[in-house]
């Protein structure tokens, strides 16, 4: 039985990763590993956590020594490495974490996939996941591509910029097989709700106050989460060693148009007169750093791969909203701390 092991598998993206694989390869035991920080959440798995070809895994990918065991005794064949620090205002916050988690972690996974493979990297696969932050900013025009120069502006770009150079540094000095994808901004069912879309949907629904950074300008490019983990399913099986692939969702929004249509939305599921929701909208002082526009050309894995977003925003914005509100426990567990007790409760009793 092959064995895959996927870092930050109890977060947002990588619960969606861990569930797509352990559905879609029964005879492949699938190995979640998460230290469950604040965003780490195993009710996000609870639907498949008794499936014969899954196993938990608690660890922290900082811990080099814990890491180095792990690969020995279980004698991993392929590594999806989600795990990490991703909220840009927590870098602003704390760089030091972003520098311990992204950059150290990485090397600490690269140096035990080595060690482990070195005798035989067949059918290995060291598969990094990384962002768009890592390029920078755009102008009005012209989209991101593979070999876009990089120019990260924050902490938490910045750090996975270094940890994208250092897997493709291990690629062309110590043979590892390794692929790489950077990412356009996530949005979907389960996501930790500091990030802009599950803040305004809670602030919208407890007639809060919305805060939008300066003017609400800033352009971002939105992919529905599990169209990213059929894209990481698809890069693992079949992207070229060495290569890197970008995923988009050919989606722009600013940030004031994305609320808009947000609180369209949830005027019509709250059954609110029109236009109520959008009177939440503050607008507050700009973040430091801030990029102006991100966006994606996912032409080189449409057209090597075969894949293709299967939702546009106007679609997948509606079934988020329509998931936050029929999981308000799974929400509400969030918000006060108490989703860590699940943890606690059917694993550490054990």
């Amino acid at each position: 039985m092959k064995k895959i092991l996927i870092t930050g598998g109890a977060g947002f993206i990588g619960s969606h990763v861990v569930r797509l694989f352990v559905n879609n390869y029964p005879d492949t035991q699938i190995y979640n590993l998460d230290v469950l920080t604040y965003a780490g959440n195993l009710e996000n798995l609870k639907d498949i956590e008794a499936k014969p070809n899954y196993t938990f895994l608690k660890a922290d990918i900082t811990d080099e020594d814990l890491i180095t065991k792990l690969f020995v005794e279980y004698q991993f064949d392929g590594v999806v490495h989600l795990a990490a620090e991703s909220h840009v205002d927590r870098s602003i916050a704390d760089p030091l974490a972003f520098i311990k988690t992204n950059i150290l972690g990485t090397v600490n996974l690269l140096n035990a996939a080595r060690s482990i493979w070195k005798d035989n990297m067949d059918d290995k696969r060291f598969y990094h996941i990384s962002t768009d932050e890592v390029y920078g900013s755009l102008g009005e025009t012209g989209l991101f591509i593979e070999t876009t120069s990089y120019d990260p502006r924050s902490p938490y770009s910045s750090s996975k910029a270094s940890s994208d150079h250092l897997v493709r540094a291990y690629y062309h000095t110590y043979g590892l097989p390794v692929v790489i994808s950077n990412c356009s901004n996530n949005y979907g069912p389960n996501q930790f709700p500091e990030k802009l879309i599950p803040l305004a949907i809670n602030n919208i629904k407890n007639n809060k106050p919305i805060p939008i950074y300066g003017k609400g300008e800033n352009i971002r490019d939105w992919l529905y989460v599990i169209d990213h983990a059929v894209a990481i399913d698809l890069i693992y099986r079949e992207g070229k060693l060495g290569e890197t692939y970008n995923i988009g969702g050919i989606n722009e929004w600013t940030n004031i148009d994305l609320i808009h249509k947000l609180c369209e939305v949830m005027d019509d599921k709250l059954d609110r007169e029109k236009g109520e929701s959008a009177k939440l909208i503050t607008y507050v002082k700009d973040r430091a750093g801030h990029d102006m526009r991100y966006a994606i050309d996912s032409s080189k894995l449409m057209n090597e791969l075969g894949w293709e977003p299967s939702l546009q925003f106007e679609e997948g914005i509606v079934k988020t909203v329509d998931w936050y509100l029929a999981n308000e426990e799974w929400n509400n567990n969030i918000l006060s701390g108490d989703y860590e007790k699940y943890y606690k409760e059917q694993y550490e009793k054990r």
